[in-house]
């Protein structure tokens, strides 16, 4: 299958540029290339505003993390008919940090060394992005007995806002493959997560003085135990095709204090937990808060100021392909196909919008350039041969199911 590299590198050049963060104008910006690009090769293309209002109100709306005004949609489709199968990838992107600590300082402009490319997104996920393009670029010329759907899409980062539009507008197919860095394995499930925010109280006093005070720093601490004891707990027995530590709790964000000599009264924590496939959101969270709880009833002062335990922003439910779908196999077939080795099925701690097709009972697996630890990185990146690869990947899966 011919896979232009120029062609992939000019696409990712520009589409990188874009600084997609989610929210900005550049998530719209992003979606107005996707749309023209796909048309340029030949698709149908259906590009529409959110209705967010609407979505907001949805039953099933995956929440969000950003402040949205605006959102678009995209999807491009070969022919009419249902697809035969989707090829899914978002275009929003998280926030760079501090540009200085990238190396040209510039995290949206494209860097290429020792046969990789750099910047922010490269591997979450316009890599994958511009090689569902390089794909359908590829089989523009073949006629195809059935047709092939790519859907672009914004808010994967912060929920799954722009596939639950997707879904919602009759956007559907018979499989999926979506783009996520995978390095070379198929991802056939996903854990879920959720967003916490702890709020714990103290009592505040001179610093000099702190013993006639209460630090909510100091009571976190036991909170934050507990929460160790729980995701250890969680964990114990992970089902295949899961590895070690699949549900994990993170807190990503502690604010404490306003003064340095003051104890503080009040911390905020917030961050990321992860629930189990089978499990609902809400014995999920009770779990969660009945583990700080039992922890706060513990304490002399908790028991009497118990944490505060909400739940901002997405939820991301688990999915995963049915036992025994011939997708799996099917995709692992294209990929051997294009010239790879056969890859692992295996499974993921972090939510995507799999679930979502999952849940529509889409056959749904990941498949995509570059490494997941790389996402979210400072100089983020994805090696060339990835994106090639991929792309070749995506072209016979095309083949082998429309043709």
């Amino acid at each position: 299958m011919d896979i232009d590299v120029d062609l992939i590198r000019r696409d990712l050049t520009q589409i990188v540029n874009l600084p997609s963060i989610g929210g900005s104008d550049a998530e719209i910006a992003v979606q107005r290339w996707c749309a023209a690009t796909l048309t340029g090769l030949g698709l149908e293309v259906d590009q529409w505003r959110l209705d967010l209002d609407e979505l907001r109100s949805a039953e099933g709306y995956p929440g969000e993390e950003v402040e949205r005004d605006e959102a678009w949609g995209c999807v491009g489709v070969s022919a009419p008919g249902t697809p035969a199968l989707i090829l899914n990838g978002h275009v929003d992107v998280v926030p760079p940090g501090d540009s200085e600590s990238w190396p040209d300082a510039d995290p949206w402009h494209v860097r290429e060394a020792d046969d990789t490319w750099f910047g922010r997104g490269v591997c979450d996920m316009k890599g994958g992005v511009v090689a569902i393009i390089a794909a359908a670029r590829a089989v523009s010329n073949v006629q195809l007995r059935r047709p092939f759907a790519v859907h672009t899409v914004i808010g994967e980062e912060d929920g799954g806002l722009g596939t639950f539009a997707t879904l919602l507008r009759g956007h559907t197919g018979e499989a999926c493959v979506i783009a996520e860095p995978t390095n070379g394995e198929i991802v056939a499930a996903n854990a879920g997560s959720l967003t916490f925010r702890i709020e714990v109280l103290g009592r505040a006093t001179h610093g000099s003085m702190r013993t006639s005070g209460h630090s909510a720093i100091s009571a976190f601490e036991r909170l934050h135990r507990a929460l160790a004891e729980l995701e250890r707990v969680r964990n114990e027995a992970p089902p295949h095709p899961f590895g070690d530590l699949p549900w994990p709790i993170s807190v990503g964000v502690v604010h404490a204090g306003d003064w340095a000599s003051t104890v503080p009264d009040l911390l905020v924590a917030e961050g990321r937990y992860g629930v189990i496939p089978g499990e609902s959101f809400a014995d999920a969270k009770a779990a969660f808060e009945g583990a700080l709880a039992e922890a706060a009833a513990k304490d002399p002062w908790l028991a009497e100021n118990p944490p505060n335990v909400t739940w901002p922003g997405g939820h991301f439910a688990a999915g995963r392909l049915p036992e025994g779908d011939p997708f799996g196999d099917q995709v692992a077939e294209a990929v051997i196909a294009a010239g790879q080795p056969r890859p692992l099925l295996t499974g993921a701690p972090y939510g995507s919008d799999l679930r979502q097709y999952a849940a529509l009972g889409i056959p749904t697996v990941q498949f995509g350039p570059g490494d997941i630890a790389n996402a979210h990185a400072t100089d983020e990146q994805v090696p060339i041969e990835d994106v090639v690869a991929c792309a070749k990947a995506y072209a016979e899966l095309i083949l082998a199911r429309c043709r």
